[in-house]
């Protein structure tokens, strides 16, 4: 991560993560889980090749220090990019609907033949998202500062 003269305290500097290797994926997911986005946040751009979706995520790589030192949580936006993608498909997400907002719950890789395969977004509701790309590459990458979590807690799920 370099550094970025948008962010002075080290608490706050921004995220940006690559993942060219099916091991990096997890990463990703893990720091997005919880993340909600508008529909009108999410963009296929077909000639670009290219899949972006603008995400309000939850700030877990922060979540120790913030209980340790008493402060809120947080959360910020983050710029997730699927480069290289020839097609996407939905399921389960009404997309002429403008006031939905989705969840997104994990993002996982399916390799195909010869360095190709499929970046599979999970979301709350039983919607997917499915973006057939030519090669792994996907990035994540903070874009405001933090703030807090109107809720003042981090996501949980029931064990």
């Amino acid at each position: 991560m370099g550094e970025d003269a948008r962010f002075e305290d080290a608490a706050e500097r921004p995220l940006h993560l690559k993942a060219e290797a099916a091991e990096d994926v997890p990463v990703i997911s893990a720091l997005a889980q919880d993340a909600v986005f508008a529909i009108t946040d999410m963009s296929w751009q077909p000639k670009a090749r290219r899949l972006a979706l603008l995400l309000n995520r939850f700030r877990w790589e922060d979540r120790s220090a913030a209980e340790a030192r008493g402060r809120p949580y947080e959360r910020v936006r983050s710029l997730l990019v699927i480069s290289g993608v020839t097609g996407v498909a939905s399921q389960g997400i009404d997309r002429t609907d403008t006031s939905t907002v989705l969840s997104l719950l994990s993002i996982a890789w399916q390799p195909g033949a010869d360095g190709a395969g499929r970046v599979e977004l999970t979301l709350a509701g039983d919607g997917a998202i499915a973006a057939e790309v030519e090669c792994l590459d996907l990035t994540m990458k903070d874009v405001t500062r933090p703030y807090v979590a109107p809720s003042h807690k981090a996501p949980s799920h029931p064990e």
